[in-house]
Order: structure tokens, then C-alpha cells, then sequence
């Protein structure tokens, strides 16, 4: 008989209205479950907050996602985590820094689900028996391998079940226990487009986006859970055991015999690689690599393995990045998409993948959703066209000509794509007008010596005749990019992520969004014609060589 699916409770007030259940993470780390009543608003959260830490916070922030709460908390969902940051437009050396020991945890169950997705069945099991072990006095164990801080939790028999991330232990996180420490939840991190302590997210949301287990990632949600075995990197004796209240990301335990660069790769199911790539390709994984790649070696006497695949912190960026596709030279990328694969590519809806992110996991940034939507266009129409996915991966990918990276024809289609919305935009009835202004205020701006305009980078198409690309290849216009930009007044955080990107979206309204995708498919439709035409008789000569 099928599980009903776990439904977590509101908590009830004396007038019957529900209230919400909301956990308060600092930018050092530490997180605090917290109830809402229906007349709160950020700053009687603020005032509940301040006595909590024993620390003034008037000046910091409440962000959710890409919100800074003002006032209204109406938009945060049950069991949902919000950042609370400082205002670096107020830091003085006087502000305070809210400790992770400066607060004892809340008084509630070891571990606490944050997505209550039907799809999480497996983790709400896994959730019990980590819970029964903690009470029985299991300890979990601390894993030395990688940059980040990472545990293995266990179940009452003493088996490895679920291996869980801190959000405040990644990379350059604040409670790094490696050493790789210098910077705030919140600020760029190993890449520049995802931020550090939201690499948790974007594990979830890989699983979440694997629809049918198409390419077997492990069942994984985020969590609320409270251990004294985590690190913190305050001054606190050695021998103080304190319960540390972290958000984290919390994922089944796969057993298995070696990961794919302890193995052979050409023995690898063609199937196995496929699903793979095309989650890769979907959330465009920039850190895709063979000992991310689990191999489990099947009960039967024909050698046949199972791969799943594991590490999806560095996908859904902000802004298009340089991917990391290892399997792009292994045999199987260059074979065709099965009828099944095709049939599975060709259902995938990105438009519905967002609004399942958006309920599910709604502290993921609107500009990750964008780069999703890109990928998957890109993924169906190439899929249609009949490219191989070692196309794909490499049309996804940058190369250097010079010493200089340049943009991967993707990018470079998305950047046409942009020219062509702002062309429109600098001609509209509307800003005709401001378009004169524009250009005399950045002469003055540039005659006064103003430096604000080379705080970032953009990128500018060389002039040609036919901007628009009509029946012609990508790869045969030629890219360069200068400084400059006429936005002076953002934040150094958006600053440091635009600073390695050619294209960004998320400056983009959504009616400029949706201009922007009408054009995005038909230079698509003109590139993959054009390619299929050159290229069509050569790849289906050599697609399925070794």
C-alpha cells in the first residue's frame, strides 16, 4: 500500500488562523526556528530577533530569496529559511557580529524537513531514523574528503544513511572547516553567480528537477538540524560540546564500489551517461566530473554498473557560466538520443520546472530559474535538430583563442538575442527621448573622470551588416568585450558576479524576458538549421565511433 504523503501542520492560534513556522539563518551561520503570528512584520521579527541574540539589529536585513523584507512577511512559506545579513550601507566597525555561540538552539525536534515535497517520502524516513540515532547517542562522522564541511549520519544499526551539507560550512563559508574561510552567506563564492551558503539549494533542486529518476539523483531535501559535531570557527574551548542549530542539505547515503574515475568510463551504460548529461545540460553543472559519479555494480554476471550521479551544488548559477561536462569525451555522448530520450527531452516543460522551484524551494534566485529556462530551450531544440549531446556540451562551452576565454556559441547566442532587445528597447516610442540623455550624461560622467562605468563588464558585438544573424553560423561572428556599463549603482556583490559573465538576466523585466526568449529561439532555429545543413552527413558518419 502507497504512503500517504507527509504533510507538515501549521500551528494553530487561539483564532483558528494558521501560523507559520520560519528558521532565521545569520551570515555567520547559526539558525533559529521561530514562530510567526499573523501580525508580524519585520520589524516586530526584528524586535524577536534582537532579544534572541542580545545584540541591536535594527540596521540589518531580512532577505528571502531575492527580497529584502521591508515590512510584509506575507510572502515567506512555512518551514522556509531567511537570511539575516548587515547592511554594509550602514557597517561600522561597531556593528556587531551575531555569533553562532552567542545563541542557544531552539528547543525542538534534532532534525526539521524545510521542503515538504510529496517527492520526499524517502527523507522523511531517513529523517526518523537519523532522529532515533541522535537520541540513542550515535554519533555521526565528519567526512575529510572535499572542500566543504560534510557528515555522515547514521541510522540505530550503526550504517551510513544520509550524508548532510551545512549551508555555513561550504567554501569560503564563515564555519569552513578546512580552512578555505573569508566571507558571508550571501556573497560570491567558488563561482561567481552561485553565492555562498545557497550551493544547499540547488542540491534539492536537482532532485527535484530529475523527473521520473530519470538519471537516479539521490532523494535529498533541506533541513533544519541541530548537532554538536558541527564546526564553527569562534573562540570556544575545544572541550565545550555546544548544539548548533544549521540549515543543510540532507542526502540519502548511496552505497556503492567507486566513483567513475576509479573505473573505466567506455564500459558505462550509453543510457546511464544520457540521463545524466541531459540533467547536466537542464541545470547547466558547471562542476560535473567523474568522482561525482557514483558506480554500483549490478547483481548479475555481465559486469553491468549503475551510475548515479551526486554533488549538485554548482548548477543553476545566476548567469550563464562556463559548464563542466567530463563526459563530453567519453564514447557514449557522441552516440544519438534513444526514441525514449527524445520522447523524454521532447515533454520536459521549463516553464513548469520553474513554478515547481518557486514553490518548493522559493529562496532559489529568479536569474537561476532564467539560466534553466535557457538551458532546456537550448537542450529541446538541439535534441530536435538531431545534434549528439557531445555537440550540446561543446556549443555549452567557452574556449581560449589568445590567452582570452571567449563566450560558447550558447552565450554568444544569448548575447545577439540581448542586442537585438536592447536595439528595441533604445527605439521604442517611449524612450526615444532618453535615449539623447543617455549618451550626454555618460559624456559628462567620462569628461569628469567618473570611474563608475569601468566597475563592470560588458560585452559589445563588433559591427557587421547583418546584425541579426539570418541564415548564418554562431561561430562566424567574432566576439569582444570592453569595459563598461552605464549602471553605477550596484551592489558590490552583483558587481563581483557579473565580472567573469558575458550575459546576464536577471536585470531583465519579465516583459524584456519574454522579448528576449522570441528572440533567443529564432537565431536558435537559424544557427541549428544552418549547422545541420554543414554538419548533418559528417555527424551521422561519425557519431557512433569510439
Amino acid at each position: 500500500m502507497a504512503t500517504a504523503p507527509y504533510k507538515i501542520p501549521l500551528t494553530k492560534t487561539n483564532n483558528n488562523i494558521p501560523r507559520r513556522r520560519i528558521f532565521v539563518q545569520t551570515e555567520t551561520g547559526c539558525a533559529l526556528g521561530l514562530e510567526l503570528d499573523v501580525n508580524d512584520n519585520a520589524h516586530t521579527l526584528k524586535r524577536k530577533l534582537q532579544t534572541a541574540f542580545n545584540a541591536p539589529i535594527e540596521e540589518w536585513l531580512l532577505v528571502y530569496g531575492d527580497k529584502i523584507l521591508n515590512n510584509d512577511l506575507s510572502i515567506i512559506r512555512n518551514h522556509s529559511p531567511v537570511l539575516l545579513t548587515r547592511n554594509f550601507l550602514h557597517k561600522s566597525p561597531s556593528t556587531s557580529c551575531l555569533s553562532p555561540v552567542s545563541l542557544n538552539g531552539d528547543e525542538t525536534e534534532p532534525v526539521e524537513i524545510l521542503v515538504s515535497s510529496v517527492k520526499c517520502l524517502r527523507t522523511e524516513q531517513l529523517v526518523r531514523d537519523i532522529s532515533k540515532a541522535i537520541e540513542t547517542g550515535i554519533e555521526p562522522v565528519s567526512i575529510s574528503s572535499g572542500l566543504g564541511g560534510a557528515y555522515y549520519f547514521k541510522n540505530c544499526d550503526g550504517d551510513n544513511i544520509a550524508i548532510v551539507k551545512p549551508t555555513d560550512e561550504e567554501p569560503f563559508a564563515p564555519n569552513n572547516p578546512k580552512g578555505f574561510v573569508g566571507k558571508v552567506l550571501g556573497q560570491p563564492g567558488l563561482k561567481p553567480s552561485v553565492r555562498v551558503g545557497e550551493t544547499g539549494f540547488r542540491e534539492v533542486a536537482a532532485f527535484l528537477l530529475d523527473h521520473g529518476q530519470s538519471a537516479k539523483v539521490p532523494p535529498t531535501t533541506l533541513v533544519k538540524i541541530t548537532h554538536s559535531i558541527f564546526n564553527i570557527n569562534d573562540d570556544v574551548s575545544e572541550n565545550t560540546k555546544i548544539q548548533i542549530c544549521k540549515i543543510a542539505s540532507l542526502q540519502e547515503y548511496i552505497d556503492h564500489d567507486f566513483d567513475a574515475s576509479d573505473h573505466g568510463t567506455s564500459s558505462f551504460p550509453v543510457s546511464a551517461v544520457h540521463r545524466i548529461a541531459i540533467l547536466d545540460v537542464r541545470i547547466l553543472n558547471t562542476d560535473r566530473h567523474a568522482g561525482n559519479i557514483l558506480v554500483k555494480k549490478l547483481d548479475n554476471t555481465f559486469g553491468e554498473v549503475e551510475l548515479v550521479p551526486i554533488d549538485h551544488g554548482l548548477c543553476l548559477p545566476e548567469s550563464l557560466e562556463d559548464p563542466y561536462f567530463e563526459w563530453i569525451h567519453w564514447p557514449q555522448a557522441s552516440l544519438p538520443f534513444s526514441d525514449d530520450e527524445l520522447e523524454y527531452i521532447s515533454n520536459l516543460d521549463p516553464i513548469r520546472d520553474c513554478d515547481l522551484l518557486r514553490m518548493e524551494l522559493p529562496m532559489i534566485r529568479e536569474a537561476c530559474l532564467r539560466v534553466m529556462v535557457i538551458c532546456t530551450i537550448f537542450l529541446k531544440k538541439a535534441a530536435s535538430f538531431g545534434l549528439c549531446l557531445t555537440e550540446i556540451g561543446e556549443m555549452m562551452t567557452r574556449e581560449f583563442h589568445g590567452g582570452e576565454e571567449e563566450p560558447s556559441e550558447l552565450e554568444s547566442i544569448c548575447i545577439q538575442a540581448r542586442k537585438l532587445l536592447e536595439e528595441r528597447d533604445s527605439w521604442s516610442p517611449v524612450n526615444k527621448q532618453v535615449f539623447q540623455f543617455d549618451i550626454e550624461c555618460e559624456e559628462d560622467l567620462s569628461n569628469s573622470g567618473n570611474m563608475v562605468s569601468d566597475s563592470v563588464e560588458s560585452f559589445e558585438i563588433e559591427e557587421e551588416d547583418d546584425l541579426k544573424l539570418k541564415g548564418c553560423s554562431i561561430e562566424e561572428k567574432k566576439w569582444s568585450y570592453s569595459g563598461g556599463s552605464s549602471s553605477g549603482s550596484r551592489s558590490i556583490s552583483e558587481q563581483l558576479c557579473m565580472s567573469v559573465n558575458f550575459v546576464t538576466f536577471s536585470d531583465m523585466t519579465k516583459e524584456e524576458w519574454i522579448i528576449f526568449l522570441g528572440h533567443f529561439e529564432g537565431i536558435l532555429d537559424s544557427v541549428f538549421t544552418n549547422k545541420g545543413s554543414r554538419n548533418l552527413g559528417l555527424r551521422l558518419g561519425t557519431s557512433c565511433q569510439f
